[in-house]
This record gives structure tokens, sequence and C-alpha cells, in this order.
């Protein structure tokens, strides 16, 4: 019982130790953390209809937001790297005004970068990366919020979400974007993408969760 209470202590320490945030917003040329409504702590998101799953426990403005073209790099740094197994995702979403004053409420948020996983042997492709970013594609001038999300499933049936969102106003654009999905409510938790077993059966197949990437 000793030994069986100390490998448990020791799962529990490791497992806090790979809890991570993410910190930084890249831009362009530009690298900030000012721009990240920094998350409370490095605990996840475990409630898929919690509202925390917009952008964590950071519901305050940050310090700025950043300008940033269409057609820039746009991601996020790690404070650690990543080490539980699951999919990523960057989102975007466009304030009604200032995004300072704006909680991301509504059918707004748009996935334009994901990335999943690889087979023979099965692994996602982020694992031990401390860096994500993609190209932000062609959409209207204004303000937006950036969100990352991390899905860990170390724990089957009990996914957890590593999430930051960022600031930015979006200088030099044009077009339209697409409809949105509302978060909450873009996943459930019966979706075989948080439901999986990622240990046993190994899985053949792997569809990140939510709405379609749109690249413009």
């Amino acid at each position: 019982m000793k030994f069986a209470s100390i490998l448990g202590l020791a799962a529990l320490i490791h497992s806090a130790s790979a809890h991570y945030i993410w910190t930084t917003l890249i831009a362009g040329s530009t690298s900030t953390m000012n721009a990240v409504r920094q998350p409370r702590n490095n605990s996840p998101v475990e409630n898929v209809n919690s509202q925390e799953m917009r952008c964590n426990t950071a519901f305050t403005s940050a310090a700025e937001t950043v300008n940033v073209s269409p057609g820039s790099t746009i991601g996020f740094r790690l404070d650690n790297t990543l080490y539980h197994q699951g999919p990523v995702a960057i989102y975007i979403a466009r304030a009604p005004g200032s995004v300072a004053s704006w909680d991301g409420n509504g059918a707004s948020w748009v996935k334009i970068a994901e990335w999943g996983a690889t087979f023979n042997p099965f692994k996602f492709v982020t694992e031990g990366q401390s860096q994500l970013s993609t190209t932000l594609p062609r959409v209207p001038s204004g303000e937006y919020l950036v969100r990352i999300e991390q899905i860990g499933l170390h724990v089957a049936g009990a996914p957890q979400f590593y999430i930051s969102c960022a600031q930015i106003n979006v200088q030099n654009g044009g077009g339209s974007l697409p409809g949105g999905v509302s978060i909450p409510g873009y996943v459930s938790m019966s979706d075989p993408g948080l439901s999986v077993n990622i240990y046993y059966p190994i899985p053949t197949s792997y569809r990140v969760p939510g709405p379609a990437v749109w690249r413009g």
C-alpha cells in the first residue's frame, strides 16, 4: 500500500508539472506577453460547457492590442513544452467594437489552423513543441481575439483544455469571414476526438474536434 501510494503521488506530481500556459503571442515580427489575457494558473479547463472554454480564467483585457496584417505569422509560445498528447487549434473572432472590452460571446469563432495526429506509429504532431504558428488569412480589418487550445488526451474520457487568448488589431484587411461557432458549444464530451482512448486500441484515424479549418 505504501509503495502504491508513493507511485500515485509521483504520478500526480508529474501530471501537475506537465501543465502549461500559452504565455506569448507571436504576431508578425512582434513577440509579446502583453497582448495575452494571461490565465491565473496553469491548470487546464475540464468542463466543456464552462465560459472558461473561451479564454481560460482570463476575463480581463490584456495590457495591449497588437497590430498585424493578413499574410503575417500568428501564433503562440508556451512557458514549457507540450507534454500531454493531443491536438492543437487556433481560432479567431472579430470583436463588435473594442476587443479590450469583449469577452468573445456569440457565434464568432473561426478555426484558422489545426494540428492533429500521424500514424504508424500513432502520435500527435505537436508533442514536445513549445511554439506553434500559422499565417493569418485575409480577413476584414478590425480588432480580434486570437485563441489557441491544446487538448490533453492522456486521461481517457477526461480531456484537458490548455487555452489562451490574445488581442490583435488587423490592419490592411479585406474579404469577409465565414459563419463562426460559439464557445462554449462548439464541442461536446461525446465527440470522438475527445472521448477517444489514445492508448488502447491504438487509433488508426483521428479528427480534431471542432469546426473545419477556414483559410480564406
